[in-house]
């Protein structure tokens, strides 16, 4: 695991090479077929060089999520244990591995007329009028919200109006699936690094085309809260051909917010998993390569 950019995918292709394993991928965007270039997708060749699962797995309109991601992520983690062959579950998506291995509280889904109802009204009344809400209706999640963090707020509310029980309940009880145990190994990489590769990148997938995957996604019509549309690079390009910005405003905001989500990305890791082996390519190589070897021979 680790943030956006610092070359998880690299490390995973190397190593999956040596120990003929297959890669799951943990990546929220990658499930989506036709967003190929704004999610850095394996491309068409590495992934015929090395097997590939939960990769162009969901088809536009419809959205995956922690709980059905996790679901399918133990599918394929059993497969590749029936035929004896390793499975590197790779990427940085840091709530869908949660869900895999510790499972997830069993949230009940959102009704859509509610959720429409509950962004009608922030839109006109704003963020800090629903928090006040969410402090009469879920005082203990209100207390550990801040009143302008709007996508968690709505959900909360979403969910509270939904089903009856507040979210903090739901969240209280025991996860549906059981927690599965294996190795963890977070790549980090300095920010002075991080940053310039992560706006080269950038970039390079305009060059490559990202525009025009973004007037693509444009022309499905998704609604406003579907995770393609909101996702970083992709909202900010949404935003340009909407009328919203120019072109060059849009790519250094979608630079700027890919900045962001890398640090998020490594707060996350570096809170949540503090059991897991830290370190740069060369010490994690150095640490992954003996458990493969010893679980399974080759390399």
């Amino acid at each position: 695991m680790g943030a956006t950019g610092s070359g998880k995918s690299a490390l995973a292709l190397e190593l999956a090479r040596r120990f003929d394993a297959t890669i799951i991928a943990c990546d929220s965007m990658q499930l989506y077929r036709g967003l190929d270039i704004g999610t850095a997708k394996p491309s068409k060749e590495e992934q015929r060089q090395v097997a590939h699962a939960l990769i162009d797995v969901v088809t536009l309109p419809a959205s995956g999520d922690a709980v059905w991601w996790a679901g399918q992520a133990r599918r394929a983690i059993a497969d590749c244990n029936r035929r004896g062959v390793p499975a590197l579950i790779v990427g940085g998506t840091g709530m869908y591995l949660r869900a895999l291995l510790q499972g997830l509280a069993p949230i009940p889904p959102e009704n859509p007329t509610i959720r429409r109802r509950v962004d009608a009204l922030r839109t006109r009344c704003g963020t800090p009028y629903l928090h006040r809400i969410l402090r009469r209706v879920d005082p203990p999640l209100a207390a550990r919200l801040a009143p302008h963090d709007s996508q968690r707020i709505a959900r909360a509310l979403a969910v509270r109006f939904s089903s009856g029980r507040p979210l903090s309940y739901w969240q209280q009880q025991r996860p549906e699936a059981p927690a599965i145990r294996c190795p963890l190994f977070v790549l980090e990489m300095g920010r002075e690094a991080l940053y310039p590769r992560l706006a080269a990148r950038f970039h390079a997938m305009m060059e490559a085309g990202w525009l025009d995957e973004v007037r693509w996604l444009k022309g499905r019509n998704l609604p406003t809260d579907h995770p393609a549309v909101r996702a970083v690079g992709y909202r900010q390009l949404l935003a340009h051909l909407d009328g919203a910005m120019t072109l060059d405003e849009a790519v250094e905001r979608g630079i700027v917010a890919t900045r962001h989500y890398a640090k998020r990305q490594q707060t996350w890791f570096r809170h949540q998993c503090p059991d897991a082996v830290h370190g740069d390519a060369e010490a994690l190589r150095a640490a992954i390569t003996p458990c493969l070897r010893e679980a399974y021979g080759a390399g």
